[in-house]
């Protein structure tokens, strides 16, 4: 009798979801004003954000590891919190992106060298949208943000629509083979609340992961946004990403 509830339910709610994604994936002009004109970090504190510095990056996924190893997350294939992709840009305009195991096998060797006009990794995590499609679309509350700038899953309330791993524009999202819930990077949200750093941000032997408040002006993530140019992936969905990147490259996507 549950079985058939929860069949029910999700069929009920299958067409509200998929208004409420095409809503959130249109980025609404108001809303992206009054963002740019004040930033909630300016009311509310502390306020998280994340940082990373690609050409510091050295695709040795220690990252990925540790991130593995602090959150349970499935040390199966394609189950991942975080990766670290490698972008191989050919002379001839030709893009190879490579992520074996998430990094954790390493990267094959590139053939051709000659031909190849740069390559540079780039770690991949929860963007810590402002204006999450996926907390938009979880039809039970599920997936939420703290009032501190974190998406949250509670997988006691989770359903498994899957839903939000839709929604998320960013890959950033899986359905735990286990818990039969949806899981995601938490920016190690219990460890933040211990004043702690992230495990990844932790291990990082090269400092090209940043964690910090962006309500404090003297943080690592703010000196970061103010003295690099940096920017956020998919910046055109009016998801307003609180992680930014230095350094990247415009086949990043």
């Amino acid at each position: 009798m549950q079985a058939l509830r929860r069949r029910d339910f999700l069929r009920i709610t299958a067409g509200a979801a998929a208004s409420l994604l095409a809503g959130a994936l249109r980025a609404p002009a108001a809303w992206a004003e009054k963002f740019y004109r004040e930033p909630p970090w300016r009311r509310k504190k502390p306020y998280w954000g994340f940082g990373v510095d690609v050409d510091k990056c050295i695709g040795c996924a220690r990252c990925v590891d540790a991130c593995k190893t602090e959150n349970d997350v499935p040390r199966e294939p394609f189950y991942f919190r975080t990766w670290v992709e490698r972008y191989v840009i050919r002379k001839d305009g030709e893009v190879q992106i490579e992520a074996p195991n998430g990094g954790l096998d390493g990267y094959p060797r590139v053939e051709d060298a000659a031909t190849v006009a740069k390559s540079f990794f780039v770690p991949k995590l929860c963007n810590l949208c402002e204006n999450s499609p996926c907390v938009q679309v979880c039809p039970v509350g599920a997936t939420f943000k703290t009032e501190d700038g974190v998406v949250l899953i509670d997988k006691k309330y989770c359903i498994g629509c899957r839903y939000c791993i839709q929604a998320c524009p960013y890959g950033t999202r899986y359905f735990h083979p286990v818990l039969q819930v949806a899981d995601k990077c938490s920016v190690c949200y219990h460890r933040l609340k211990r004043g702690l750093v992230t495990a990844c941000v932790e291990v990082c032997p090269t400092g090209a992961r940043m964690v910090g408040d962006l309500s404090d002006p003297e943080s690592n993530v703010t000196k970061f946004r103010e003295n690099n140019r940096v920017q956020a992936l998919k910046a055109n969905m009016g998801t307003e990403p609180k992680l930014v990147y230095k350094g990247l490259d415009k086949e990043v996507r």
